[in-house]
């Protein structure tokens, strides 16, 4: 399934808040999104465990948004931004 030409990552086009412990296409998508954006190094293996949670805090402390460790919307919203944008990874 693809999100169109523009979108560097394309396991899911769903969005749902991930968290330590969750699994499947849309913690792919995440860890994607989150080498893309920072040069986090995961696994894109669909397991959000202490390093997906490492890497989300990382990218939200480079973004200068809420430091919780869950990918949710404004999130999801920035790492999409980031990831696909010329110039990434950023931090």
């Amino acid at each position: 399934m693809s999100l169109g030409p523009d979108d560097v990552c394309d396991y899911t086009k769903s969005r749902p808040t991930l968290h330590r412990g969750s699994s499947g296409p849309a913690v792919q998508q995440a860890q994607c999104y989150l080498n893309q954006a920072i040069g986090a190094g995961l696994d894109e293996d669909g397991d959000f465990g202490q390093l997906t949670k490492s890497a989300t805090k990382d990218f939200q402390q480079c973004a200068g948004i809420v430091v919780d460790g869950l990918v949710a919307a404004q999130t999801w919203s920035f790492l999409s931004f980031w990831a696909n944008a010329p110039d990434a990874p950023f931090c």
